[in-house]
């Protein structure tokens, strides 16, 4: 029996890599991938002659333009149009290709700004998106809706996952354009060594965030990949059938400060500034559906900030 041919799209980034890493330990996996450089997911036309060369059976797309808050609200035009060209381009060209099974990666950005927590999936389209990020929230709601919609025309199986924040081995470290966490261990790591007698954290510190590590998000991936379509279709539903992903815990912004200066080696003063943006007040995923059907995070959230610091120091530019 031949292994299953697998298009992932977004290898490079941090969850990509990660699922990429597991992929290629699989006996019945031939994974495909391309960089950037080789293969513009913005380019239909360049999509469609690699969809119609390789001919892969599984597609999951990963690839996808993200950022913070502030890369958000500087690049609103850059990040809807990127990410609607790459998933309208991957999703179609998959389906023209034949491609019968495809993972879809979204994100808890789709969810109502006051959305009760924690946020279920039925939550999606009943109210109004956080300003901060909406251009990138819509793009990832169409991308759902587009795999719901083949699903219900084309009879293929488009499935569609949704993660909270994702951190880990790979991430972006950028001060400013990155995720806040991230970029806060950046800075705290350089304000430790600097001798720094404070720093300065956007907002209030009292919004409540949901962490990931990034290992987990790929594990859960290829848990929902590999669901049988029966199992799939009995806990989702054909016009709401993304999943989410997460670990059913939060925590404030200021709590997720002060557990980085500790593990930096910060001993100066945290100062939130009140005039930037905070964002949503709170981010938490409901994963009861995932947890229904046999998958829970198992990575403690302090090993995982560890571990992802080790790797900065490793990895950071010198």
């Amino acid at each position: 029996m031949r292994a299953t041919k697998l298009y992932l799209a977004g290898h490079e980034g941090m969850v990509g890599s990660a699922i990429l890493r597991r992929l290629v330990a699989r006996a019945d996996i031939e994974s495909v991938s391309r960089s950037h450089a080789e293969l513009d997911l913005t380019d239909q036309a360049a999509v469609r002659a690699f969809m119609e060369s390789e001919r892969p059976d599984v597609v999951i797309l990963a690839a996808a333009k993200v950022g913070g808050i502030y890369a958000n609200a500087t690049y609103p035009a850059e990040f809807i149009y990127q990410n609607l060209m790459i998933q309208s381009n991957v999703i179609h060209q998959a389906y023209a290709a034949g491609v019968r099974r495809l993972l879809f990666l979204g994100s808890s950005c789709i969810y109502p700004r006051a959305a009760p927590q924690p946020m279920r999936e039925d939550a999606l389209l009943t109210g109004e998106l956080e300003a901060t990020n909406e251009p990138y929230a819509v793009a990832k709601i169409a991308g759902i809706k587009m795999c719901e919609s083949y699903n219900r025309q084309y009879g293929v199986d488009y499935r569609s996952v949704m993660p909270t924040n994702v951190f880990g081995p790979g991430d972006n470290f950028h001060p400013e354009n990155s995720h806040v966490l991230p970029a806060l261990l950046r800075r705290f790591h350089e304000a430790a060594r600097a001798g720094a007698p404070e720093i300065v954290v956007w907002g209030s510190g009292t919004p409540r965030r949901e962490f990931l590590y990034v290992d987990d998000m790929a594990e859960a991936s290829l848990f929902v990949m590999d669901l049988p379509q029966e199992t799939y279709r009995a806990n989702t539903q054909p016009r709401q059938s993304h999943i989410n992903i997460g670990t059913g815990e939060d925590m404030s912004i200021a709590e997720l400060a002060q557990a980085i200066a500790r593990l930096t080696g910060f001993t100066g003063r945290i100062v939130y500034d009140t005039t930037k943006p905070d964002g949503a007040p709170r981010k938490l995923m409901d994963t009861s559906r995932l947890a229904a059907m046999g998958w829970k995070a198992r990575r403690p959230f302090e090993a995982a900030l560890q571990a992802t610091y080790a790797w900065y120091l490793q990895n950071r530019e010198r």
